[in-house]
């Protein structure tokens, strides 16, 4: 039997099947970290420390974690501060579906209402970025309360916050921990017959289809590709989506949205019916507003983004196995070509202003950054991308193979996401190559995670895209006629402050160094950090602006480069042209 409650609760984390806690120890913790110093480390079958600088850097750490892993990850703060640093960690774990569990220690519970010193209420302060949060206020509570927040992180695939101040933690444990079997969520959501059926008149209804794709149907490729193919349909994506669907599709016209490129636009809003599916795409001006029917396993999600002439609550795969039979195979390519056609016309003419001489260019492209770590990244690499100008360049030139991963901030959009969760995904997984795009705006608010990287020796390459700016603040003021304002800083040395804190690192300023300091960088055994002074004025639009948004442009009087870059994706749109048939286009 455990002799504390935080003896316990060690030993419920281990039959869970975790390994590490990401947290800063202290304080009201103390208990909690003393029990993981005893237990031996997950070598000996306990529990690893892993230790931040910031707490909001070990949420992100267990976010990235979880979702690469699909597993229960957990990180903890001391009561106060402790806790607050963890918000913002764990309302992008939240946001982003990652089973987290947080452990928030308290003050002494005698003292909780008092005003006493740093005091918070944590059950309200976590209310919105978890989908479970709970006060153990007495021993007696546990096991029982930790195996329940466990359970519900799984279930619901978010964040659950167990309130443990430091005083109960360290009391005696009231009853034997026993064992629990902790249960992760795997059977689907099988939609109701009449909506499939209803969902194939529409199909056939229609004499164009579009279909949408997220990372609801990251398991459904092969069924959504059939669906393609049966009903001549070009297949846009999201962001979120890009990873699953766009590689070898010969359906691909590319994605919408603040970071889009190719023809998705046209092809959804050019559709007689435009098909979600598994996707809770935010931005929904870009989105047609009619002629759209979608599939989600969340029924919370339908028609929150646009109106719908049905909805299908349902996994994307039960649904098109279902639905594949009931549909009638069309035999008119002519809209899925136009899309092709225009969706290669696109990327050429944009990938021309990219490869004209950058490897001349200073400073450097970012753009070409991105590009040649394509090349030089493994086929299975984990790349965590900050939020900002690096999400676009990720999204453009950042190749899916079917392996690798994509990990960002995509849903909450927190700068200073890239490190931590390389460190999460460097934890998890020592044999992988992991890589962070970090941009100098987000890199040097969690510096202090390069020690972290240090201190345990991780696996990561840090790819600083060093402009000396906060460029997509910059290009937000653009486009809303601002003249942009406090947000050029000039380029920090990143490198050096990399190699004071114990990585290897190296600065490039020549296009022509740069390959070879990325493959440097990526063969180095241990963290390593490969600092690019890269162009502050290459920045980067959606291709579908409105006329306010453009005027906003013309008054901001800034240099910019319109749609972007979309590196390899030309390719893959050039080799889809192959496969259409040649007759005039009907």
């Amino acid at each position: 039997m455990a002799t504390s409650v935080a003896d316990q609760l060690i030993e419920v984390l281990v039959q869970a099947g975790v390994e590490r806690i990401y947290g800063l120890v202290g304080d009201s913790l103390n208990p909690i970290v003393d029990a993981v110093r005893r237990s031996g480390g997950s070598a000996q079958g306990g529990i690893d420390w892993i230790h931040v600088h910031n707490e909001e850097a070990g949420a992100l750490a267990a976010s990235a974690e979880a979702q690469l892993t699909g597993r229960l990850a957990v990180c903890a703060g001391s009561c106060g501060p402790g806790n607050t640093h963890l918000v913002n960690g764990l309302y992008d774990a939240h946001r982003s579906g990652a089973p987290v569990l947080a452990i928030a220690s308290h003050i002494p519970s005698v003292q909780i209402g008092t005003g006493y010193f740093q005091e918070t209420h944590p059950t309200a302060l976590f209310a919105e970025c978890s989908s479970w949060v709970e006060l153990v206020s007495a021993a007696a509570q546990m096991p029982r309360l930790q195996r329940i927040a466990m359970q519900t992180a799984l279930a619901d695939g978010g964040v659950s916050v167990l309130v443990l101040p430091g005083d109960v933690s360290a009391e005696p444990a009231a009853h034997p921990t026993g064992t629990g079997d902790l249960v992760a969520p795997s059977s689907a959501v099988v939609p109701a017959r009449d909506r499939v059926e209803a969902l194939a008149e529409h199909v056939d209804r229609a004499r164009t289809v579009t279909l949408f794709v997220g990372a609801g149907a990251r398991d459904a490729r092969p069924e959504v590709l059939q669906l393609a193919e049966k009903v001549k349909s070009p297949v846009g994506h999201s962001l979120g989506g890009k990873e699953w669907i766009q590689y070898d599709n010969p359906y691909d016209v590319g994605m919408s949205g603040l970071l889009g490129y190719g023809a998705c636009y046209e092809a959804s809003h050019e559709a007689e019916l435009l098909v979600l599916l598994g996707t809770d795409f935010p931005y929904d001006g870009f989105l047609p507003q009619a002629h759209t029917v979608q599939v989600d396993r969340d029924g919370r999600h339908l028609g929150r983004r646009t109106v719908l002439d049905l909805g299908v609550e349902g996994d994307v795969g039960e649904t098109l196995r279902m639905l594949l039979p009931l549909v009638t195979e069309k035999t008119d390519r002519g809209f899925l070509d136009r899309m092709l056609r225009h969706h290669a016309d696109a990327l050429e003419h944009v990938v021309e202003a990219y490869t004209s001489r950058v490897e001349h260019h200073r400073p450097v492209h970012p753009e070409y950054v991105a590009d040649v770590l394509d090349d030089e990244l493994a086929d299975d690499a984990v790349v965590t991308v900050d939020t900002g100008m690096c999400n676009v360049w990720a999204a453009r030139y950042i190749s899916p193979t079917g392996r690798r991963r994509i990990i960002g901030s995509f849903r909450h959009g927190t700068m200073a996401n890239a490190l931590p969760h390389a460190i999460g995904a460097a934890t998890a997984f020592p044999g992988r190559q992991v890589v962070s795009m970090s941009g100098d705006g987000g890199l040097t608010m969690l510096m202090g995670e390069l020690l972290t990287a240090a201190e345990h020796d991780l696996d990561l390459t840090v790819v600083a895209f060093n402009n000396g700016a906060l460029g997509m603040i910059r290009l937000e003021m653009m486009v809303a006629g601002y003249p942009s304002f406090q947000t050029d800083h000039g380029p920090a040395d990143l490198g050096a402050i990399a190699r004071a804190a114990g990585l290897h690192a190296v600065t490039v300023a020549d296009p022509a160094e740069l390959r070879g300091a990325l493959r440097d960088a990526l063969a180095h055994r241990g963290p390593s950090l490969v600092d690019v002074r890269t162009d502050p004025d290459a920045l980067s639009i959606p291709p579908h602006v409105t006329a306010e948004q453009l005027r906003g442009f013309a008054l901001a009087g800034m240099r910019t480069v319109l749609s972007g870059g979309v590196g390899k994706m030309v390719t893959l749109a050039r080799s889809n042209l192959r496969s259409i048939p040649r007759h005039p286009l009907r």
